[in-house]
């Protein structure tokens, strides 16, 4: 009996269980058939207002859809890395930085306010400058926007002073070290005047036209060693200049006379000294030579001969066709002895930007220069990088060949450096 009523118990239970099964998907096919019955009626509608049966898709598609979870979890995705700007990207990766080189430009990133400020204030009527007005010439005295210009030249005791005038005002200027040492400097250009002279010559023999806005060439005095007054001094030399104002005001230097003796670069004199070394100093490969499966031998000699004859950068580059083999080697050659009439044998993107309509310069000199290795070294980043020549210094990173204003800034930058003078 009692088996028996266990059997029907379990038997209802089974019942029960298959009715409610039953039950749950009849529910979900009615409330299906039922939603498709409404989109249905949504789409006759829809039809019958609009002539355009395919537009009803567009219907559906303004029913948002955004409580589907459809984007994979921030913690799932993979972190892209941002691409470097040009700005702050590299010209050389690391492992073939050259590190002097990489070097000097901290030097001059360190020296930078202390350098165009020396310059800024030697120009002023009497060599001061009132501490309120140069916290606004964060650009001409090169110190960052928006930081006291006051802790900057307190980190040349040595160099500046400040003072407090009558007015109550703050300025600052010059201490007697520092103004030993302006004219020592004055008295070294008085010195290396004729040198600086035949500088300006052979960038004008080098120009398009043998002319040259003087603007351009005070605005790069600091890069030859031109003093600060030689738009002044030009006037003593009318032999070799002539300067033309034109209709809006600009002047422009001219060459009077060519001298075929300065019309020789500085690859030509090493020509004459080292001919294996001048022959390698650029490499101008053949186009697609990879592809004539040559011998490592065959290739070099291959792309010797390509590259010989070089072009004289005294040669009218002006007149080549822009996209030649002839008119690269130019340029290439342009630029080398551009860097040779430097004082430290370098120059920035700026410096040459500046002479490029002058020297028939392309916006791919940067490119140009970085197929060059053998010459040149690129430092810095793509956006603001500097040009070294590389056979002009040591191994050691230091210039085989001072000039003697070289000597004299590093002296300079060394005292500028020191926190107290050293008395012997």
């Amino acid at each position: 009996m009692v088996t028996g009523s266990c059997f029907l118990k379990s038997s209802g239970n089974l019942l029960y269980a298959i009715h409610e099964d039953i039950f749950i998907r009849t529910s979900v096919l009615n409330l299906f058939y039922s939603s498709m019955a409404f989109w249905r009626l949504v789409s006759t509608i829809a039809n019958k207002n609009n002539p355009n049966p395919n537009s009803t898709l567009c219907f559906f598609r303004t029913f948002s859809t955004s409580f589907l979870i459809t984007k994979t979890p921030k913690s799932q995705t993979k972190k892209r890395k941002k691409k470097e700007s040009a700005r702050t990207k590299q010209v050389q990766p690391e492992s073939e930085r050259i590190q002097h080189f990489e070097n000097i430009l901290h030097r001059d990133n360190r020296f930078r306010f202390f350098l165009k400020t020396k310059d800024f204030l030697s120009k002023q009527p009497q060599q001061v400058l009132r501490l309120d007005d140069a916290g606004k010439l964060y650009r001409e005295l090169g110190f960052p926007r928006g930081r006291k210009v006051l802790k900057y030249i307190q980190r040349h005791p040595l160099v500046f002073q400040t003072y407090r005038h009558s007015n109550d005002k703050i300025w600052f200027g010059f201490t007697d070290f520092m103004e030993r040492f302006l004219e020592e400097e004055e008295r070294i250009m008085d010195q290396m005047e004729k040198e600086r002279i035949d500088v300006v010559r052979k960038l004008l023999m080098m120009s398009a036209n043998k002319r040259i806005p003087l603007s351009k060439i005070y605005h790069c005095r600091s890069l030859f060693g031109i003093p600060e007054d030689f738009r002044d001094r030009v006037r003593n030399y009318p032999e070799y200049f002539n300067t033309v104002v034109e209709e809006d005001g600009k002047r422009v230097l001219e060459l009077v006379k060519w001298d075929q003796k300065l019309a020789v670069s500085a690859l030509e004199r090493e020509f004459m000294v080292d001919e294996d070394r001048a022959k390698k100093a650029f490499q101008f490969k053949v186009k697609y030579g990879k592809f004539l499966d040559l011998g490592e031998q065959d290739e070099r000699k291959l792309n010797l001969l390509n590259t010989l004859p070089l072009v004289s950068p005294y040669s009218d580059g002006s007149r080549l066709d822009l996209w030649t083999l002839e008119a690269e080697k130019y340029r290439v050659g342009v630029i080398h002895e551009f860097l040779s009439l430097t004082l430290e044998k370098r120059a920035s993107i700026h410096h040459i930007v500046e002479f490029k309509e002058e020297l028939s310069l392309t916006k791919h000199t940067y490119a140009m220069l970085l197929k060059q290795q053998r010459s040149f070294y690129l430092a810095g980043t793509e956006m603001n990088w500097v040009v070294f020549l590389k056979d002009a210094y040591g191994e050691d990173g230091v210039l085989i060949h001072k000039d003697p204003l070289v000597v004299f800034n590093e002296k300079l930058c060394e005292f500028a450096d020191k926190q107290k003078l050293e008395i012997e």
